[in-house]
């Protein structure tokens, strides 16, 4: 079972990130990027599923910067609520979170001794994305429906290590056009589209599908395990 610690950013902040240890020594280390909706029971759940495939997992609270001991749900006053605090986080001067997430690889490599990949949901996949591009550290990326990644300033942007990227075709957020724009854009990216809404692989939410999670899932752990050797 995880627990609570503190990542100090280079700046000094302290970012609240939830921590889970595998048993025995870790083979490498996964940060995990929560959604809208903080480091709550499903982002946490997720970094302990990935400590049961012997990683070490390291969730950090890319809201810490505007409020910290953010949990919310998926009703709609949560949503709202969550979308508010993104849209503060992202306003924040650069690097913002991204000084976050890299204090976090940076902890996740030195606690796990091995390589440290990347998986992000929703606006998580989006902050996965950019720290593939932009933050150092990293052998492998995997964005889940990442909200932004098909606009023209993100697909500029060039991966420095290995991405796997998942999108739903019946995502309303992310069109099928623009996914097939940003495979056009990347090919060395792999890119997988499923018959499923935004928010698949969450089975707290409403868009829960477990024929798409599980294929995802599978793809995302045989990814990392070829990556994270």
């Amino acid at each position: 079972m995880g627990q609570w610690i503190e990542v100090v950013a280079s700046d000094g902040f302290s970012v609240p990130a939830w921590h889970a240890s595998p048993e025995g020594r870790p083979r490498g280390a996964v940060v995990v990027l929560q959604e809208i909706f903080g480091v709550n029971s499903h982002i946490r759940d997720v970094s302990e599923r990935f400590a049961a495939r012997g990683w070490l997992a390291l969730a950090p609270s890319t809201f810490a910067r505007v409020q910290k001991g953010v949990e919310l749900g998926y009703g709609e006053a949560d949503t709202r609520r969550g979308k508010e605090l993104k849209a503060a986080v992202e306003a924040l001067p650069a690097p913002g979170a991204l000084a976050d997430i890299q204090a976090a690889i940076d902890l996740a490599a030195r606690d796990s001794g091995g390589k440290v990949g990347v998986v992000g949901f929703c606006w998580g996949g989006l902050l996965a994305w950019r720290a593939a591009c932009l933050l150092d550290g990293l052998s492998a990326a995997v964005p889940y429906y990442g909200g932004g990644m098909t606009t023209q300033a993100e697909m500029a942007r060039q991966p420095r290590v290995p991405v796997l990227a998942h999108f739903g075709e019946r995502d309303p957020f992310i069109p099928v056009k623009g996914v097939q724009a940003f495979a056009a854009a990347h090919p060395d990216a792999t890119v997988h589209l499923y018959a499923a809404d935004h928010g698949f692989h969450c089975d707290q939410r409403g868009s829960y599908d477990a024929e798409a999670a599980q294929l995802a899932w599978s793809r995302t752990l045989d990814f990392l395990e070829r990556h994270l050797a």
